[in-house]
């Protein structure tokens, strides 16, 4: 499809509004960066004009270039189209108020676990003093980056067992500058992991369960399945990384893991574990958190 703007003339603020109703009459489904159309126009056009993405000092009534105008067009067309997310079509996406390189080797960023590093895992952790962090199916990266961004004292592992997504978590070490700190290991869960200890270890891992991946919309066609799915139940991977995590865990460590919409699945299934599950400001939810102590006594469970 072509797009034609209304008018010759026109500024950024109208791009952005018209550009809005373009994406909503399309329908296009926001999920990867923004829930809704403006503020994806919104972050399409900054990217395009290299404006920072909340506008500060930007004049908006200001008229754009014929070359502007069309580069946004040819933006715009592209998600219309090929219903990629964003964030493919510009190889950026935003996590703990950074941008990170991504593309569709890996999963577009977007969980609430952003929040929690920005709050030191406060008061989960304690004062407990932190020296090693794991993320286990790291992808980007986002994750473990940030986390050692938050504890600069501290080395991160970001294990994945895709070597796709470890080629993109490599753009990212590189771009903040974290190969001292950093280390990128290809694991299955922790098969690569044997006699590491970790203080923290954090994962979004695969959590889609079968009926969800069957409804989802097509934006979500273009990311890695091997990072969505997870079996019947959504449980695939979670129950074994709860199975072994006490043996990879410090006395005084914890294991942060986001599930979304498989948590009802994981209480039903362990009645008994006390899982803490995590509260977020700016929204999002099945997040939970278990101690090494309450991993370890509750093992069995997870081994059945």
């Amino acid at each position: 499809m072509t797009l034609e703007l209304p008018q010759q003339d026109i500024s950024l603020r109208q791009i952005v509004e018209w550009g809005a109703e373009q994406f909503d009459a399309a329908g296009l489904y926001f999920g990867h960066g923004t829930d809704n159309a403006l503020d994806e126009l919104a972050w399409l056009v900054a990217h395009v004009l290299k404006l920072p993405l909340d506008y500060e000092g930007v004049d908006v009534e200001r008229l754009l270039s014929d070359t502007e105008k069309s580069s946004i067009l040819t933006l715009m067309e592209k998600r219309i189209q090929e219903r990629k997310p964003l964030a493919y079509l510009i190889h950026e996406a935003w996590f703990y108020g950074l941008p990170f390189y991504v593309d569709e080797r890996v999963l577009v960023p977007r969980s609430p676990i952003a929040e929690l590093i920005a709050d030191g895992f406060q008061p989960w952790l304690g004062d407990h003093n932190v020296g090693h962090i794991l993320e286990i199916g790291a992808g980007s990266a986002c994750i473990a980056i940030a986390c050692a961004l938050a504890f600069p004292n501290a080395r991160v592992d970001a294990a994945d067992i895709s070597a796709d997504a470890m080629d993109v978590a490599r753009i990212n070490q590189q771009r903040y500058e974290l190969e001292d700190r950093l280390e990128l290991i290809q694991s299955d869960l922790f098969s690569a992991l044997q006699g590491r200890r970790y203080d923290i270890i954090v994962s979004n891992p695969p959590y889609v369960d079968a009926e969800d991946m069957a409804s989802l919309p097509e934006e979500f066609r273009h990311e890695p399945e091997l990072g969505l799915t997870a079996g019947q139940d959504g449980l695939e991977l979670v129950i074994p990384m709860l199975a072994q995590a006490s043996d990879y865990l410090n006395p005084d460590g914890i294991l942060i893991v986001e599930v979304g919409n498989s948590q009802p699945a994981l209480e039903q299934r362990f009645p008994e574990v006390p899982f803490m599950w995590l509260e977020f400001e700016y929204g999002g939810q099945g997040v939970f958190m278990l101690d090494a102590a309450t991993l370890a006594k509750h093992r069995h469970e997870f081994e059945i």
